[in-house]
């Protein structure tokens, strides 16, 4: 008996290890299709962001330039989409004060990172001087799904407490990519 039940030990080892390289090969190639992404279009996408960031359209534009630009701005979001595995569910905006060279707004926004879902909620702090804008986070508060592990809980805290928005959305991406490949692979032992 003890023969049979190593085996099936063994034979589910087994089954484990082809799936883990499958996974592998999967995460290698996933990685190398954002570098199909050349330095120029990500570039133009960066520009194209900072430019709308910056309010640098005019308020005489057709409609045409109007639609072409929406589309672009549709384009460069798929894209960023896409290259982070970030899907934005819904975005509101609340203007809560607003001088003559600063301004400040609430954000809520919630979001899913591969299957991993969070909302964010801050407050964007902008100065504008004559030559350029600062911008500044805070009040940062940021709810992930409950049942998470304890290290991920500390980080979402971190994160919170610095108002680091760029860190946290680096560091979600690549954890919940991993978590997919991780749940994936611990199903076999339910």
């Amino acid at each position: 008996m003890d023969k049979n039940i190593c085996q099936v030990y063994e034979d589910e080892i087994q089954l484990l290890e082809e799936e883990i390289k499958l996974l592998t090969e999967k995460y290698e190639d996933s990685q190398q299709e954002s570098t199909f992404f050349s330095d120029e279009e990500i570039l133009m996408s960066i520009n194209s962001l900072q430019k709308e960031f910056q309010g640098e359209s005019k308020g005489n534009e057709s409609p045409s330039d109007l639609k072409a630009r929406l589309g672009s701005l549709e384009t460069d979001l798929s894209f960023l989409m896409k290259f982070t595995g970030i899907q934005f569910r819904s975005h509101s905006k609340q203007t809560v004060e607003k001088t003559g060279n600063r301004t400040v707004q609430k954000h809520r926004l919630s979001a899913n990172c591969h299957s991993l879902s969070f909302q964010l909620e801050f407050q964007l702090l902008e100065m504008r001087n004559k030559e350029s804008v600062s911008a500044v986070i805070t009040d940062l508060n940021i709810v992930m799904a409950s049942g998470e592990n304890s290290d991920m809980r500390k980080f979402v805290s971190s994160a919170g407490e610095h108002g680091n928005l760029l860190t946290f959305f680096r560091s979600l991406s690549s954890y919940a990519e991993w978590y997919e490949h991780r749940r994936c692979t611990f199903l076999h032992f339910k």
